[in-house]
């Protein structure tokens, strides 16, 4: 009689439910229905219980007694505090990446900004944010520090739960990456870690828009957000 590994049906269950959340199955603040993903996987309750534990042990859901789990909701500052984070772990990223770049890798950069129009132009934001999340990637794995990559995965993976529209800025968001590339293939170390640190500025003025003004202050003196960045041309991150 064939044994089941547990551990590894416990494991496939979480990679389950990670893709779903990557693929933006669960709205922030949405409650997750344990015994239809149950139904869905074809596992019994338990692997998918200790995929949800673990989930939760990474913030990415939350048990609420009597009522459920719910994928968890970022608040404005927590995000911008992972956005802060993100800026200098990209920034560093991109200039370790740019002196590993070759023509293959080029293309496939361009390759994704092309797909990233598409998506753009058809308002597709699912589709536009997984070619985002490959584009980031490339460029992570590019850098050729294993211990970065891990921390920047653990950073993205926080910020699943972020509520954050950002279709009105999507096109913004494109020419960043266009930047990048142009960046990459000039072999300007300083101007890719700019282009990164810019994109993430952009971001964090999109989630000022969702903060009062006492808690925008609050994290200006906590973390240092809005000061001017000599190698960017967001600056002080103003609405504009």
């Amino acid at each position: 009689m064939i044994k089941v590994n547990k551990q590894r049906l416990s494991l496939q269950v979480y990679d389950i439910l990670k893709k779903m959340i990557a693929d933006h199955r669960f709205s922030p603040g949405a409650r997750i229905n344990v015994e239809q993903i149950t139904k869905e996987v074809g596992a019994s309750r338990t692997p998918v219980w200790e995929a949800v534990h673990r989930l939760i042990q990474e913030g990415l859901l939350e048990n609420i007694p009597n009522r459920g789990v719910f994928m968890l909701t970022l608040t404005p500052k927590v995000a911008i505090e992972l956005y802060v984070v993100r800026e200098a772990l990209e920034g560093l990223a991109a200039r370790s990446a740019v002196p590993n770049a070759n023509e293959r890798v080029l293309k496939k950069m361009a390759k994704l900004i092309d797909d990233q129009r598409k998506m753009v132009e058809g308002g597709d934001l699912v589709g536009y944010s997984r070619l985002d999340y490959e584009f980031h990637a490339l460029v992570y794995e590019l850098s050729g520090n294993r211990t970065l990559l891990e921390v920047l995965g653990t950073v993205k993976n926080k910020m699943r739960p972020l509520a954050l529209h950002i279709t009105p800025i999507l096109s913004r968001l494109l020419e960043d990456h266009m930047e990048i590339l142009a960046a990459f293939q000039a072999r300007d170390a300083d101007r890719a870690e700019a282009a990164f640190r810019n994109h993430n500025l952009k971001m964090i003025e999109q989630i000022k828009q969702n903060m009062n003004p006492d808690e925008w202050e609050e994290v200006q003196v906590g973390h240092g957000v809005g000061k001017k960045n000599s190698n960017s041309d967001v600056g002080d991150a103003r609405s504009k």
